[in-house]
């Protein structure tokens, strides 16, 4: 086998995995209003089993509601009512082949008040986050309770027919909150030396492993470096890891906490398998079997961390929100057929932590329903001509075709990709490559998808292919306001678009030390803070205007918090309410004064692109997707529009309806 490490068994007490590749605990905002598991969301870890994973813990589950609640829908254990239903889960995922564990979690000052009705608790009456809420301290007994309750949780799991249980003790939840001298500051026995701060997770496992039993595995998942200035670092963590280790069987190693989000949630530039350092420290100072994830999407890279010992198990989060044939895939030699996560965090960690929805993805249209559509085709022959191939106009092709539409996608330009494939080349933002990847391996699997690069879409080309149904995907384009000054430093070059920043990236002009060279970037939107990282990066003084009252509205909360640490750490101006003026040759003139640069970047927007919609209509029916549909949006929105053309193609009578 061509990853014969990564693909070989495990056992760990009465579990045994048939390989080394982890499904990571994610919460989704699938369950049930009363915290049972929905049957979508039996679906959703059914794709998993059945897609070659070796282990899937499930999302953490709630012991002690309402005041361990960590989101709306958040899945429960804490009553035997749960179980049933549990159990039913268990039986689906391991028909498929695959072992299954579920977290055990209680939110502690991770939960919103508004939400529980009451005030959160903690160790201490510290926020675990910037700006966060304030806890109440537990009393003593309180502690002791929740030791209960979390035992209870997980003798329930072993009754529903898990294989293991995780104890969450990471990630800025309360047995975390205890952990870590940033968020506890107790002077009982649970609080003050490395000992007593790690005595309530000790007193949790000994409990736990008293009502399971001795071959029940059970394992704990940490933040072995918290990456926070006064936080836990590697060495700390090692420090208290012998306080519990009698009761633990595996080590899942994370880092990071809410303040150092991007470091827990693996921000996109950081490379695969990051944090292999940390389980190797961890494996080498326990001699436990260690988990480790960071940005894992690469097979070569998972056989490396297992074949070298730095890890017994890979663990992957997003890629299998992306991709739920990820091992079966790198199984059967289809890597090339991977859809890879990009790191975006819109449809997972946004919908999830910021938007209270369920969990969607920029790149998979259907989470929970894998790729059931391609087993409906067209009932009779359908042609379909698709204008432009950007992202939304690429999975408008692929999804059409792979129905059995005979499919003619023109593109003006030379490549496929439209905007992803440039704004990839951004270091930070190089994952969006595999995106691109993707979609052009897709395209050349389909012998009924003919591509025309370098091509106008005039009404004489697409007339020719005789469609049933033209579809417009023509994007979106810079906007430039009628400001004094714009256009014309703009053709003079003394500005920048970002497009003109990439290019320039592109092909190394950037490549230097901009220590001492200041740089503004007009615009702060997703866009303009790209440019202000890129630049930051770089050493530049850099500067941001933005006329809104909040910088980066709408971006993903993991890249939020990256770069508003990024801003503090590179002291960049940052000025909200701020109102371009003029453009100078070398200066910005805003409503709060005058900004002098060496680098003026202006990233005002994008406007909707479709200007051939209406002769288009005059040759067959025509819909539009992506930015030439309604406005500029992100690529989630792109690729859902793409993958609806399904319900275009019923309404006209070419696909059964469902």
């Amino acid at each position: 086998m061509k990853y014969e490490h990564l693909f070989s068994p495990l056992k760990i007490k009465t579990m045994t995995l048939r390989n080394r590749v982890m499904m990571t605990p994610m919460g989704t905002n699938l369950a049930n209003p009363d915290g049972s598991i929905s049957p979508e969301h039996k679906n959703y870890y059914s794709l998993r089993a059945k897609g070659g994973v070796g282990l899937i813990v499930v999302e953490n589950v709630c012991v002690s509601f309402p005041l361990g609640s960590n989101g709306t829908t958040q899945l429960r254990l804490d009553h035997d009512s749960f179980i049933p239903h549990m159990y039913e889960l268990t039986e689906m995922v391991h028909a498929w082949g695959a072992k299954i564990s579920i977290q055990i979690n209680h939110a502690g000052a991770a939960a919103i008040p508004s939400r529980i009705g009451c005030q959160a608790v903690s160790a201490s009456d510290i926020p675990c986050k910037r700006g966060g809420f304030i806890p109440r301290p537990l009393t003593t007994e309180e502690v002791y309770d929740l030791i209960q309750k979390y035992a209870d949780a997980s003798k329930r799991a072993q009754m529903a027919g898990f294989d293991s249980v995780e104890i969450h003790a990471g990630h800025s939840y309360l047995i975390n909150q205890f952990i870590s001298p940033l968020t506890n500051h107790r002077t009982d026995e649970f609080g003050g030396s490395p000992e007593n701060r790690a005595r309530f997770l000790k007193l949790i496992l000994e409990e736990t492993r008293k009502r399971v039993g001795n071959s029940f595995p059970i394992m704990i998942r940490i933040s072995a470096d918290e990456f926070l200035p006064g936080g836990n670092s590697i060495g700390n963590t090692l420090d208290w890891l012998p306080y519990v280790d009698e009761y633990v069987d595996l080590y899942n190693v994370s880092a990071g906490l809410n303040d150092s989000m991007e470091l827990m949630i693996d921000k996109g530039y950081l490379p695969d398998g990051w944090k292999r350092y940390l389980s190797k420290a961890v494996k080498e100072n326990t001699g436990k079997p260690v988990i480790i994830s960071g940005n894992i999407r690469d097979p070569k890279v998972a056989e490396d961390i297992v074949a070298s010992g730095d890890a017994d198990i890979v663990a992957m989060g997003r890629s299998f929100i992306a991709d739920p044939e990820w091992c079966n895939k790198v199984m059967e030699n289809r890597e090339s057929e991977i859809r890879k996560c990009i790191s975006c965090g819109i449809g997972c960690v946004g919908n999830r932590m910021v938007h209270n929805r369920p969990i969607r993805c920029t790149i998979n249209p259907a989470v929970t329903a894998g790729d059931a559509y391609k087993e409906t085709k067209v009932a009779k022959p359908c042609k379909v001509v698709v204008i432009g191939a950007g992202a939304a106009g690429l999975e408008t092709a692929c999804t059409c075709a792979e129905v059995g539409c005979d499919v003619t996608l023109i593109e003006q330009s030379d490549h496929l990709g439209g905007r992803a494939a440039f704004i990839c080349n951004l270091p930070e933002k190089f994952r969006i490559k595999d995106l691109v990847t993707y979609m052009e391996n897709r395209v050349n699997r389909l012998p009924n998808l003919k591509v025309l690069l370098n091509t106008a879409a005039t009404t004489e080309i697409v007339s020719a292919e005789k469609p049933d149904l033209v579809v417009c995907a023509t994007g979106s384009k810079i906007l430039t306001p009628d400001i004094p000054g714009l256009l014309d430093n703009l053709a003079k070059g003394n500005i920048m678009t970002a497009d003109e920043v990439i290019e320039k990236a592109i092909d190394t002009t950037y490549d230097m030390d901009m220590t001492g060279k200041k740089c503004v970037v007009i615009g702060g939107g997703a866009t303009g803070l790209d440019l202000v990282e890129f630049f930051a990066n770089k050493g530049a003084d850099v500067s941001v205007v933005e006329m809104a009252p909040i910088l980066g509205n709408g971006i993903d909360l993991v890249s939020r918090v990256s770069i508003t640490n990024i801003m503090r750490e590179k002291n960049v101006q940052q000025l909200v309410n701020t109102k371009l003026l003029e453009v100078k040759e070398h200066s910005f003139l805003t409503d709060k004064g005058e900004l002098p640069f060496d680098y003026g970047c202006v990233c005002l927007g994008l406007k909707s692109y479709n200007p051939l919609a209406e002769e288009m209509a005059c040759i067959a029916s025509t819909v539009s997707v992506g930015d030439a549909k309604l406005a500029p949006r992100q690529i989630i929105d792109g690729i859902s529009d793409g993958r609806q053309i399904l319900n275009t193609l019923e309404t006209m009578g070419f696909r059964p309806q469902n």
